[in-house]
């Protein structure tokens, strides 16, 4: 997810309740929140290093607990040394650390609802895993969250005012349990709408062929909007699905046969920046063009992919030799569609 949604996240777990358990909860579960993504500092090596190392270590059960106990211990060691407030909670360390791990937590889990995906078991498992029901930028998340915490604020405003702190007190709490349910909420509708989608590409054959494997990626602003992609033994097929619809259009699909073998898709295959792409990408699609200076091989990732669009997203540009050795390669998240 997009980092002003996982900061709104860690503001309403604090207006919620955890900013009464320690001092300096509403400051770690603010930091916390955004502290996984902390992996973009390998982005600056280039686009492949970005898919090499981003939602890597530091988006693991291992990863999110190490960053959840480094976060705490900095904010103990700083926090001892301020003065608390009048009506501020005691700093609790075990309470401290437990605020931490529930927003790194929370980030990854949010992380795992989009189509990207997580590596939850680095270490021990380079295995991706997405929930695929929501988009990077979910607008309807942000709504939930600006609301459940913006009203409570204006609230506050008028009851200090005249003086009803306690009232707004509670206004505050409400609203952030409100944008949490909310949150959930939506998940839950997208999930039901998801599998409806599934189902239905599931249920019909393409090209004379039954699917291998099927996906359904969202669409930034309808939940009920998906892009399928579906795999049989000859081609890919890429097409829109609507589950409030009766049924996905099947003939409407866009049809990519699968690449025959070749010494040029063989050998770009076996560089080291595709078998990175390659363990990323769920639903990779090659093309091999011949150019002047030798072959041009594309390696797609059809989970960000789009029904007939002149652009192609995620994409490894692999340039061989006529010798079929290698001469650049390079990632780049959106190209336009090349020349066959």
């Amino acid at each position: 997810m997009d980092n002003v949604t996982h900061t709104l996240t860690g503001i309403a777990l604090s207006q919620a309740g955890l900013n009464r358990k320690t001092r300096f909860s509403l400051l770690a579960l603010i930091i916390g929140s955004n502290l996984p993504d902390i992996d973009v500092v390998a982005s600056p090596g280039g686009g492949i290093d970005y898919l090499r190392y981003h939602r890597g270590i530091t988006h693991s059960l291992v990863g999110l607990t190490g960053l959840a106990v480094i976060l705490a211990a900095v904010i103990w060691l700083c926090g001892r040394r301020a003065a608390p407030k009048e009506d501020a909670p005691q700093l609790k360390f075990k309470w401290l650390f437990l605020v931490c791990w529930i927003a790194t937590a929370c980030h990854v889990l949010m992380d795992f609802t989009n189509a990207y995906g997580i590596r939850p078991f680095l270490p021990f498992s380079e295995r991706w895993f997405a929930w695929d029901i929501m988009p990077i930028v979910g607008p309807y998340l942000l709504l939930v969250l600006i609301l459940g915490l913006g009203v409570p604020a204006i609230l506050r405003l008028v009851a200090a005012e005249v003086g009803a702190r306690q009232s707004s007190l509670a206004a505050a709490r409400n609203g952030a349990i409100f944008s949490l349910c909310a949150v959930v909420a939506i998940w839950g509708l997208r999930d039901f709408s998801h599998r409806r989608a599934l189902g239905m590409l599931n249920s019909h054959s393409f090209g004379q062929e039954n699917p291998l494997r099927v996906g359904a990626f969202p669409s930034p602003l309808s939940p009920f909007r998906w892009i399928g992609v579906v795999e049989t033994g000859r081609a890919d097929y890429i097409l829109r699905a609507n589950s409030l619809a009766d049924d996905v259009d099947v003939e409407d699909a866009e049809t990519l046969p699968k690449p025959s073998p070749s010494p040029a898709l063989a050998a770009a295959q076996k560089t080291p920046a595709a078998g990175i792409f390659l363990q990323f990408a769920r639903f990779p699609w090659a093309m091999v063009a011949r150019t002047e200076e030798g072959y041009a091989v594309y390696l797609r990732d059809l989970r960000f992919a789009s029904p007939d669009s002149r652009r192609w997203e995620f994409v490894l540009r692999i340039f061989l030799t006529p010798s079929y050795r290698l001469r650049t390669e390079s990632f780049v998240f959106s190209m336009e569609r090349p020349l066959q």
